[in-house]
């Protein structure tokens, strides 16, 4: 189903984290808008009967293609380059050369009747970070700047309205929202890449594309939700020690290789201190020599909520708890410890650890399929 319309060849630096490496000099192909325009309507394969697309830019398009492949009722994941300057046809060295506008995205052709956009859009911004612009784990660059491009009405209205609920989560919403101006499949060797290499580099768990189908069909249960429910402060004050109080309640950082969990590798998850709602696992904890409990990632991104934080003359990003409204910690990228690049710096004294033998007995059974992969 797939038709090129630009092939570069091989590029001769092909960027294993992103296009980091440097890259011969070349001239961008150039065309009028109206060429542009024409040679994506003409080159992109037609949708089959009763199919729709849409696009997704989520930093690097290998791990992105992949996600959606894993999908039941996507028909094709094809890689490219999305809503750029009018004047140029893309190809890979242009896009990583400057800032061209295009962004890395993947055109989504899914059965309505089988998976919803709004499934679709799900898993996009849970293996994405929202709050952040012109990157994605360890790559930085116009070209992933996040975004959903919609080509007609019907998706248009669903991807605002489903956004919309998403922005009153963070404080710094940086998706970019808009309809699709211009698509092109990237060069071939792009296409499958992860099948290509199935130990290329990827900014998304591999975790995510074994979980994403239960992910995405989960229902909101209000009664689950509100099993999570935030004690008063009264109670907070009684029940936590001074410093999971200051901690939680008023922003407090505890000292560097003090905390509990700082130094701590036993097999389970980690929950609020506050609610007793799940934020981190054993899976995703790794060894940090910055001395507080890092993760590359939370067990759901639905669990944290991501705030700016410019305290201390600091441009930081804090994370607090989903359902109690506990500081936690911040959030940092680029970060070379870190198997994605991402590090959720989080204070031991936010935490309870459940043990994994423990987990059924504490209420916690529903989790123990995290470690089925292990």
């Amino acid at each position: 189903m797939r038709k090129k319309i630009v092939t570069a060849g091989l590029a001769a630096a092909i960027c294993l984290t992103g296009c980091t490496a440097a890259l011969p000099a070349s001239t961008p192909s150039s065309q009028t808008q109206q060429e542009v325009s024409d040679m994506t309507k003409t080159t992109l394969s037609p949708l089959p009967d009763g199919a729709a697309e849409i696009y997704f830019a989520g930093g690097c398009f290998w791990g992105m293609e992949k996600l959606y492949q894993s999908i039941d009722g996507v028909l094709d994941a094809q890689s490219g380059y999305a809503n750029g300057s009018a004047e140029i046809v893309p190809d890979y060295e242009t896009v990583c050369r400057g800032d061209t506008g295009y962004r890395e995205t993947v055109r989504v052709v899914y059965d309505p009747g089988k998976v919803s956009l709004d499934q679709l859009m799900k898993a996009f911004f849970y293996v994405i970070d929202p709050t952040v612009e012109n990157r994605q784990g360890n790559d930085i660059g116009t070209q992933y700047q996040t975004g959903i491009y919609f080509a007609d009405e019907a998706a248009q209205k669903t991807v605002e309205d489903y956004t919309a609920k998403e922005r009153e989560k963070h404080d710094v919403f940086a998706v970019e929202v808009a309809p699709l101006s211009s698509f092109f499949p990237a060069e071939e060797y792009h296409q499958d890449y992860l099948d290509k290499n199935p130990n290329g580099y990827c900014h998304i768990p591999v975790q995510a594309f074994r979980d994403i189908n239960g992910i995405i069909s989960e229902k909101e249960d209000a009664a689950a939700q509100s099993r999570w429910e935030k004690p008063s402060r009264d109670i907070l004050r009684e029940n936590l020690s001074d410093l999971q109080y200051e901690v939680t309640q008023n922003g407090a950082t505890e000292r560097a290789f003090t905390g509990e969990y700082w130094n701590f590798d036993e097999k389970g998850i980690y929950v609020d201190i506050t609610t007793g709602q799940p934020l981190f696992s054993s899976l995703d904890k790794f060894e940090s020599s910055c001395g507080w409990p890092s993760f590359s990632a939370p067990i759901d991104k639905d669990s944290v909520t991501l705030h700016e934080d410019l305290s201390y003359g600091m441009n930081r990003t804090e994370v607090k708890s989903e359902a109690g409204d506990a500081h936690l910690g911040h959030v940092f990228y680029g970060e070379p410890e870190s198997p994605n690049g991402v590090r959720y710096c989080i204070n031991s004294a936010s935490l309870r650890f459940i043990p994994y033998d423990e987990m059924q007995a504490q209420g916690y059974g529903e989790w123990l399929s995290l470690f089925d992969a292990e």
